[in-house]
């Protein structure tokens, strides 16, 4: 079974950092592009980081460049999203994705399997 399974998510102060993990299982993320994206309430599901499976290019949006760091692990099957200098927007079910972005690029409506999401919420 095809499956992407987010851990890591949860209550955090502003300016604090936490790090998802996407683990897959089923498949190999080799040769897939990843990415990550996020929902909050009210509001249209987003993209936040995606990174190329060749070259390891990544794209970040404007809203978290030079915070948040995507990564990969082909040996693990596991992409993560480090998230640091959180602020209160941040705030959102984030989830990961398979796609088929070119490198460098990013979008939901590429994007293939999606996990189940977890929630990041940013608050004192």
């Amino acid at each position: 079974q095809v499956q992407l399974v987010e851990s890591g998510g949860g209550l955090v102060q502003p300016g604090g950092s936490l790090r998802l993990s996407c683990a897959a299982s089923g498949f190999s993320l080799d040769y897939y592009a990843m990415g990550w994206f996020r929902q909050a309430p009210g509001k249209e599901r987003e993209s936040v980081a995606c990174i190329g499976s060749l070259d390891g290019g990544t794209y970040y949006s404007d809203s978290v460049e030079g915070r948040f760091t995507i990564s990969r692990d082909n040996a693990k099957n596991t992409v993560y999203l480090q998230m640091n200098s959180l602020e209160p927007e941040d705030t959102a079910v984030y989830y990961c994705a398979t796609g088929f972005w070119r490198s460098g690029q990013c979008g939901t409506g590429l994007a293939e399997t999606w996990g189940q999401g977890t929630q990041v919420t940013v608050s004192l």
